[in-house]
């Protein structure tokens, strides 16, 4: 090895290091020559001073002269030193006078280390370790006691335990992460809860809905199902209250009628449009037609042959003159109605505007829908006027308040006498109910139909009669007359006048059953309940029948029994 450190060919030929010793591990120290000391050309301390120079030798040595011919340490003859032990740095006492290679005098005894001149060449790598016996060996010095260890100095080492000046903030650092950590966990930990509350949430809302739904039958799929099994069960299942309402028209004459029908048990409104034309049994049993009935047999007498025909319980009846009506539409604000033509004004000439106009949603005064509940265009039929009352009376529902004081209240305002058993409150409670189905979509209006003489057709009319009004004759108090109702199936229409006159002789309350769409052969007395078989062979004795003619089966609506003249009947001579 070198004594000198060519720098220039590391690539810093401006910097010139020189050896100035040896550290404690027995590697070469080098520092910088200053500028002015730095020679013309690398210096090789060795070529100086000859390949024969023996640094160990102990005697005098002739100093070889340089090959260059340059030297700058040759000052003259050298004298005898002693043997100089460049590697003794291991408590080995150094000669008095040691020999510096340099040719400057070395101080007697150890010299010590000056830390500013310690430096190593840039791009040098540090020394590398050495045990204190490789030393040892490299410098040419025996081995001593304290080979087999290291002479290890308390500066060397930097203890674990010793904190750093980082150490308080990695331990903020940590606990930083991990209180961040830790609130992340929590939000989500807090997420989740508020997922599952929801979801509970959700859950009890649907099922609490479909409770509803179900409770109240308007669940899909089982709303029909259970419609139907009720109407089959319609008179024992189902409760309906009944009230009969009047339109009396004081400015043109004539009187329409309607059902005011509240099922109780299926949460249904319904409004009956009652034709005029139907046909009714008096009290003498002769057959009249509704409007007749209402002129001559007034409220009560009118309710109770209704209530046989229909096989209702009509528990009031509500007298409602056209004034009395444009007084409760303008009490309740107007109503708001779909009209099907436009109607002249009353009171002007005609070609002045019309004081209704057809169209959806169209806005009737207390004046504008009396007009429209009372008119009747030239070639319509009395259905379509009819029609039209029923509209006004389920746009004043939808008006009227759902309170049963409050509609109490509306109807004393209006200030008509309400006839008995019907009363102002019983009115206003009963009115309140319709209202809040009316409001809430549970409402319908539907026209009871009737045959071209006014009796009621055991085919069409079934749907309105067992649907909406409860599909089953009333039962006859004990100890009166048996109801039978006839129909004429023999081809000639005066049979019918014949059979009713036999019948009412014979003690029976006669109903009008209408004519049948075709001519029979065989005439038939029909019971349905077996308590009626003993009157149905009565029945037929009566008429002239024969006993085979009686069978069990399905009777018209409000009748005991059913006949069906077939022409195998033979009136009385008269």
């Amino acid at each position: 090895m070198n004594d000198r450190y060519d720098a220039g060919a590391a690539g810093h030929g401006a910097d010139q290091y020189e050896l100035v010793g040896y550290d404690e591990y027995g590697q070469p120290v080098y520092r910088q020559i200053p500028a002015q000391q730095a020679p013309r050309r690398s210096y090789d301390a060795y070529q100086q001073q000859g390949y024969g120079y023996d640094p160990y030798a102990t005697g005098p040595q002739q100093p070889v002269p340089s090959h260059d011919g340059y030297q700058p340490y040759d000052t003259g003859p050298q004298p005898a030193t002693p043997a100089y032990d460049a590697y003794d740095q291991y408590g080995t006492a150094a000669p008095a006078d040691s020999y510096d290679p340099y040719g400057q005098a070395a101080p007697a005894g150890r010299q010590p280390r000056v830390a500013e001149q310690t430096a190593y060449i840039p791009q040098q790598a540090g020394p590398a370790q050495q045990t204190g016996a490789e030393s040892r060996a490299d410098s040419g010095a025996e081995s001593g006691p304290e080979d087999g260890e290291r002479d290890y100095h308390t500066g060397q080492f930097a203890f674990v335990e010793e904190p750093t000046d980082d150490s308080e903030d990695v331990i903020d650092w940590l606990k930083f992460t991990e209180n961040r950590t830790e609130r992340r966990e929590e939000a989500r930990r807090r997420a989740r809860s508020r997922i599952v509350a929801l979801a509970v949430v959700l859950a009890l809302v649907a099922v609490g809905g479909v409770g509803y739904l179900w409770y109240a039958g308007k669940l899909p799929g089982l709303s029909s199902s259970g419609a139907k099994s009720g109407t089959t069960t319609a008179a024992a299942a189902q409760n309906r209250d009944v009230i009969v309402v009047h339109l009396h028209n004081t400015a043109k004459g004539g009187t329409s009628t309607a059902l005011l029908v509240d099922n109780t048990t299926t949460k249904q409104g319904s409004t009956v449009l009652l034709p005029n034309s139907l046909a009714l049994t008096d009290d003498s049993g002769s057959t009249t037609t509704l409007a007749k009935s209402v002129d001559d047999d007034g409220s009560s007498g009118t309710r109770d042959q209704l209530d046989t025909v229909l096989g209702t319980n009509i528990e009031g009846t509500w007298r409602l003159d056209t004034p009395y009506l444009q007084n409760l539409v303008e009490l309740v604000g107007n109503i708001d109605i779909d009209t099907n033509t436009d109607v002249p004004d009353p009171d002007e000439k005609k070609g002045s505007p019309a004081l209704v106009h057809q169209g959806k949603d169209q806005t009737l005064s207390g004046k504008a829908a009396v007009a429209y509940a009372t008119y009747r265009a030239p070639g319509e039929s009395p259905d379509a006027q009819l029609e039209r009352f029923g509209q006004v009376m389920q746009g004043v529902l939808r008006k009227l308040s759902s309170d049963a004081q409050g509609a109490t209240v509306t109807v004393q305002t209006l200030g008509q006498i309400i006839e008995p058993p019907l009363t102002d409150s019983n009115l206003g409670a009963f009115l309140a109910k319709l209202a809040d189905l009316a409001k809430g979509g549970d409402y319908k209006t539907a026209l009871l139909p009737v045959q071209g003489d006014g009796t009621l057709s055991a085919r069409t009319s079934a749907g309105v009669i067992k649907d909406i009004l409860g599909g089953t004759a009333k039962s006859p108090a004990a100890g009166s007359a048996v109801r039978v109702s006839v129909q004429n199936a023999t081809g000639v229409k005066d049979n019918t006048e014949k059979a009713r006159v036999v019948l009412l002789n014979g003690g029976f309350t006669f109903l009008e059953g209408g004519a049948a769409s075709g001519a029979q052969a065989a005439s038939k007395v029909v019971y349905s309940d077996a308590a009626d078989k003993e009157n149905a062979t009565e029945v037929a004795k009566t008429l002239g029948l024969p006993a085979t003619a009686v069978t069990k089966g399905t009777v018209s609506s409000g009748a005991d029994v059913s006949v069906v003249l077939g022409q195998n009947y033979k009136p009385a001579a008269s």
